[in-house]
């Protein structure tokens, strides 16, 4: 995985606020992939997080994926 490629987040982190499934981007490899910095942004482009994550919570998208909407409470409070 590269800087840049869209990526599934595979396990619950952030004290729920992120969810399996849940597409980031990611800004940083570490050490030739042992860990990454990925982000998290609204469809609107706002920041929900940056969280360096290992390997094993995160995979690759694949071709065949579509993407699905859900609402999370942004840290400003606006929701929309």
């Amino acid at each position: 995985m590269s800087e840049y490629d869209l990526v599934v987040l595979q396990e619950e982190i952030a004290e729920g606020r992120l969810k399996a499934g849940d597409v980031g981007t990611i800004l940083t490899v570490y050490n030739g992939g042992k860990a990454y910095e990925v982000e998290f942004v609204t469809l609107t482009g706002e920041s929900v997080a940056v969280e360096t994550l290992l390997p094993h919570q995160i995979r690759e998208v694949r071709s065949s994926e579509v993407m699905s909407v859900r609402d999370i409470e942004l840290q400003n409070g606006l929701d929309s």
